[in-house]
């Protein structure tokens, strides 16, 4: 999300993270480039008056590097020669502020399920199904309420199905910390157990696994 106005950019942030999106936030055009271009993510979220190098210039810089991420331009320039400027440039929607938010989510979503054409947008394992565009978990039918970090655990388990998961990769994937004082066992621990709960309590067939000594697997197995 590269937006400058610290009061937009707070809210904005507020209401992804409640849908469940991990948001990496960004002040400037300069910082917007650096962290879209050097790390993996799914989608850009651009305002167009940005200090510095400005939206339309970080979006041409970003397809001049062969970058696909689709990118939602959100601003307060309404005029036509600026949504042709910014579409031409390469971006994949255009939404005016104000804008309500339930119509960001849903464009969020169409992003999403046309910009990742050659990668696995649902997860499954027995009767638990994953849709990682609509971030709904359901298992056998029923919906599963889960915090995001729950989600992500969920996610980086079924990625890995059949793998034993050491606490020192989660914490590393899911937690983003490679240098810490303190190991995170005991968060981790927690939030496997809050996840297990959800997942398979009230069914014979348990689907996450402690290893004794090593970590976690997701796999089809009993109690």
């Amino acid at each position: 999300m590269i937006e400058d106005e610290p009061k937009v950019a707070r809210a904005l942030r507020a209401g992804l993270e409640r849908a469940g999106y991990e948001v990496v936030p960004a002040g400037t055009g300069e910082e917007g480039f650096f962290l879209a271009s050097s790390q993996a993510v799914d989608l850009v979220l651009l305002d167009l008056m940005l200090p510095g190098r400005d939206g339309l210039q970080v979006l041409e810089a970003l397809r001049g590097r062969g970058l696909r991420t689709p990118v939602l331009i959100l601003t307060a320039r309404d005029a036509v020669e600026d949504r042709v400027a910014g579409l031409d440039l390469g971006a994949d929607d255009y939404l005016v502020k104000p804008f309500a938010f339930p119509e960001l989510l849903a464009r969020i979503r169409a992003r999403l399920r046309s910009g990742r054409p050659d990668e696995t947008l649902r997860l499954a394992l027995v009767d638990l199904d994953m849709d990682l565009v609509t971030r709904r978990v359901t298992r056998s039918g029923q919906l599963l309420d889960l915090t995001a970090r729950e989600f992500a655990l969920l996610e980086y388990l079924l990625r890995h199905r059949g793998q034993v998961i050491s606490r020192e990769m989660l914490a590393s994937d899911v937690w983003k910390e490679t240098a810490r004082a303190t190991p995170l066992d005991n968060v981790i621990d927690v939030n496997i157990a809050r996840l297990r709960k959800k997942v398979d309590q009230g069914f014979a067939v348990k689907l996450i696994h402690t290893v004794r000594g090593v970590g976690f697997v997701a796999r089809e197995g009993r109690a």
